[in-house]
């Protein structure tokens, strides 16, 4: 089994009782919380009771639950329009390459108001969507586009990859007075781990935490690919080979001092995540490590992601087309 409990887990055991439970359960019961807490809370968006939906309408009806026809760029109008007007909408738009359909409304409306407005207009908004690896669901369903909306100012950006991590910053976007969106990789839905019940227990956008420590060299591991890293990293260390691994937890803003501090004790860095190798997160880290911490650095920085062309649907072609435990392992490797 996969041990993916760090930080945000021993935290959770000094707020409150902790209990076991699947990412997924932690994301919906994070909801269902905020919206006890405060009444401005509404879901609304397509496929809801897939989504984890159906236990929130049968508490909370559907006054607060809104199930939307499907069409991305009107409910996600609507959902801003409702933060406008008071309330702190959670926008489920299902499938992460559905977010393109409503891009215009995230980038022109929802993360432009506040500065076009001189801070009159707070748009506090959560985006949600889910990410698939698996499956054949081919290219128009199997898309990673939160480097797109790393280029917009006015969005933040949480992909966490624990049960505790998506609780807990799952709630601090719902009370963040920005819009907020979430990144989920469904490979993680099934993951378990020890979550606070301690309803006020938030983890802070912006920090970023490590998975293991290590000596030789540092690995950031970007959502899904978690999992494929933590197998590498425990076959490299039974061969000496000691890998520090870190987890952003937000992709906007990034953590880049958590990074240096590592990349200072190891002088090597791997970046890994399943979106296309060009214009990624893992580019806009190298960019910055080169520019503020270059004379850290022992070896070249390496980046291992999908190749820069469109996700297939063939079982076979993509059974190896995002990172594998072999693909980290020689990436490691190569730098050592």
């Amino acid at each position: 089994m996969i041990d993916m409990e760090t930080d945000a887990q021993k935290l959770a055991s000094t707020s409150g009782v902790h209990i076991q439970m699947t990412y997924f359960e932690a994301l919906v019961q994070a909801q269902m919380e905020e919206m006890e807490r405060d009444e401005r809370v509404v879901l609304m968006g397509e496929e809801l009771s897939v989504h984890g939906g159906a236990k929130l309408i049968e508490r909370f009806g559907k006054n607060r639950i809104w199930n939307t026809p499907i069409s991305e760029g009107s409910f996600t109008g609507l959902g801003i329009g409702a933060a406008i007007n008071g309330l702190r909408p959670v926008v489920d738009l299902s499938v992460s390459s559905f977010v393109y359909l409503a891009s215009d409304q995230i980038i022109n409306q929802a993360s432009k108001l506040r500065y076009m407005t001189g801070g009159q207009i707070d748009i506090p908004i959560v985006f949600r969507c889910c990410m698939y690896s698996l499956g054949s669901l081919a290219a128009q369903h199997a898309d990673r586009p939160y480097p797109f909306f790393m280029n917009v100012p006015g969005l933040k950006i949480i992909s966490p990859t624990s049960a505790a991590d998506i609780k807990g910053l799952m709630k601090s976007a719902i009370r963040d007075g920005d819009p907020v969106m979430v990144f989920e990789d469904t490979r993680l839905w099934p993951v378990k781990g020890d979550v606070t019940t301690d309803p006020d227990h938030l983890i802070p956008i912006g920090k970023a935490d490590v998975k293991r420590e290590g000596e030789d060299v540092t690995l950031i591991a970007v959502a899904g690919v978690i999992r494929p890293t933590m197998e590498a990293v425990s076959a490299l260390a039974e061969e000496g080979i000691s890998v520090e691994v870190i987890d952003p937890r937000t992709l906007k803003p990034l953590d880049h001092e958590a990074i240096k501090t590592s990349v200072a004790k190891t002088g090597r860095l791997v970046i890994v995540e399943n979106a296309h190798c060009v214009c990624n997160v893992g580019s806009e880290i190298a960019a910055v490590m080169v520019e503020e911490a270059f004379d850290l650095l022992k070896r070249p920085i390496l980046r291992v992601s999908a190749p820069d062309i469109h996700v297939p649907f063939s079982p076979a072609l993509e059974k190896d087309f995002f990172p594998t435990k072999d693909h980290i392992i020689a990436a490691v490797r190569r730098l050592l």
